[in-house]
């Protein structure tokens, strides 16, 4: 598992990649909710009230580090992260900046 600090404009977050062999699961998680890759599941993060939105790449088939979940296209938000302004269509850090 690889962990990197991630400079946003209020906060530092920390960013993780984990290697699932043929695939990484990618995130960063700030101090109120996370911004991932497409494996996670937002919608049951929102059971816990946990802000959540997962990106897809804007190159390459898949995320494959933090810097693809910042320039990632958000492209799937729960109720918790909606509150927080977050919607489809912007980028990954946009997301985060919002958390």
């Amino acid at each position: 598992m690889q962990r990197v600090s991630v400079h946003l404009s209020k906060k530092v977050a920390d960013g993780y990649v984990i290697p699932l062999g043929p695939a990484n699961l990618v995130a960063v998680i700030t101090d109120t909710g996370l911004v991932g890759c497409g494996a996670f599941d937002v919608a049951a993060l929102d059971s816990f009230s946990y802000p959540a939105a997962k990106v897809r790449p804007v190159h390459g088939p898949s995320i494959v580090n933090t810097d693809d979940i910042l320039t990632g296209i958000v492209k799937e938000t729960n109720r918790s992260a909606m509150s927080r302004g977050i919607k489809n269509g912007m980028t990954g850090r946009q997301a985060l900046e919002l958390l």
